[in-house]
């Protein structure tokens, strides 16, 4: 048992390490993974590697082909984020209404638990180290918020659509902490007064605020080459 939680938390930090440098464009997009190269890197076995590839290719990070390995997914364009902001806006105003009509006493004491949560990991920023924390939490409230609403499809959906979001490589502004927690304090609120019109508003005004404050996570600059330097 002792052999297995270790392996677990191998896998988990081993997971987290190369998700990190794909999400920090350390692995720029496009970019051929080395299972080998990347257990050298960390100190591990190649199996906690492969078996962090699978977990981030479910995650849509990474992708696989056939006889040529793994690299990371490319960088969606703007474009594809406006487009899952506006299902978002579709969707989870939608679930915020719903939730206002149908959660119950336990759905609104985890609601407000992951946001008192969310007041203890503040952290946001550039660098993915710094705002998972942050980011998981924030999933964790709109997952929980939709499945509050009672209808498991829409939930289902909007699960889906949280799920895409790491495909953007989004990071999160120095300071948004802060407004995010404020935001959901007012669809908790909202919903808690059973008032769906007020709980769809705030979710719809969170999500544009939302859109605003996240960019993709554009890769730093190469330094321009000298004039006679060798090719690598």
């Amino acid at each position: 048992m002792v052999d297995e939680n270790r392996q677990d938390v191998l896998a988990d930090r081993v997971y987290e390490a190369v998700k990190a440098m794909v999400m920090d464009h350390e692995i720029e997009p496009g970019t051929r993974m080395s299972i080998d190269g990347l257990a050298r890197r960390l100190d591990v076995s190649a199996t906690p590697v492969r078996e962090a590839l699978v977990r981030l290719e479910s995650d849509g990070l990474v992708v696989k082909r056939p006889n040529a390995g793994y690299r990371a997914t490319d960088l969606l364009d703007p474009e594809a984020l406006t487009d899952l902001f506006e299902m978002r806006l579709l969707l989870e105003p939608r679930a915020a209404s719903l939730a206002a009509e149908n959660a119950d006493d336990e759905d609104l004491r985890q609601l407000r638990s992951i946001v008192e949560e969310m007041r203890r990991h503040p952290e946001t920023g550039a660098k993915y180290s710094a705002y998972r924390q942050f980011a998981l939490l924030d999933q964790d409230f709109h997952d929980a918020l939709a499945y509050a609403a009672g209808r498991p499809l829409l939930a289902e959906a909007v699960t889906r659509l949280h799920a895409h979001l790491h495909m953007f490589r989004l990071n999160s502004a120095p300071g948004a902490a802060e407004p995010t927690i404020d935001e959901h304090e007012r669809i908790v609120d909202a919903v808690a007064h059973r008032n769906p019109e007020k709980a769809a508003e705030a979710m719809a005004a969170h999500l544009r605020s939302s859109r605003v404050r996240h960019r993709p996570h554009a890769p730093s600059p190469r330094p321009a080459r000298r004039h006679g330097s060798a090719r690598a």
